[in-house]
């Protein structure tokens, strides 16, 4: 019988991201609280986010394998949300110019029948360059990542933001580290290529 494959999320991103290894899946948004809990560490806080994205989908789906995701970008140890505003995106990149950016990107695999589940955190830096007032106002202008943790699109005219990345996963700076997925999936005897 073919695998039902479910992705916990509404982001456009990550379904484009999804569909270059899993061809069809169905998505859903996850209705969860996304706060951080007292002490809880950034990896603490993706991991336990992948995870509870994933179980929400076991109201609504008898069967099936899903893929939950969540991700923060940190600075200086600080945990940095979207924006929203275009106040708050031109602050946030002006504070990132020569710096860098860490973002945690976790994968949860979950299987609805059996509650059997893996979750990882894989890592990304984004190390800007010196940007101008002009250059951050310019950029927010055109791309409006006002919905974006970091207020960049690295898929799209933020890759002009940086000097160097460093990761194994372009991927997973998206959103979604599709290595990461493409293992899970191997060690749970299923081949992508398969798909």
């Amino acid at each position: 019988m073919k695998t039902a494959f479910i992705l916990a999320s509404s982001s456009p991103f990550r379904q484009q991201l999804l569909k270059k290894i899993i061809p069809e899946f169905h998505h859903f948004s996850p209705a969860i609280d996304e706060s951080a809990k007292a002490g809880e560490q950034p990896e603490q806080l993706v991991r336990r986010l992948a995870l509870e994205k994933a179980q929400t989908a076991c109201d609504l789906y008898d069967c099936g394998l899903v893929i939950g995701s969540d991700q923060v970008a940190l600075h200086q140890d600080d945990i940095l949300g979207k924006p929203h505003t275009v106040a708050n995106a031109e602050a946030q990149l002006a504070r990132f110019s020569g710096e860098k950016v860490t973002f945690l990107t976790s994968l949860a695999l979950l299987d609805i029948e059996t509650g059997k589940n893996t979750v990882i955190v894989e890592p990304f830096e984004v190390h800007f360059r010196h940007l101008s007032a002009e250059q951050i106002r310019l950029y927010v202008a055109k791309e409006q990542p006002l919905n974006c943790a970091g207020s960049f699109k690295s898929e799209g005219l933020g890759i002009c933001l940086f000097e160097a990345l460093k990761g194994d996963d372009p991927n997973a700076l998206v959103g979604l580290p599709l290595l990461r997925l493409n293992q899970l999936l191997l060690d749970w005897g299923i081949d992508p290529l398969t798909l």
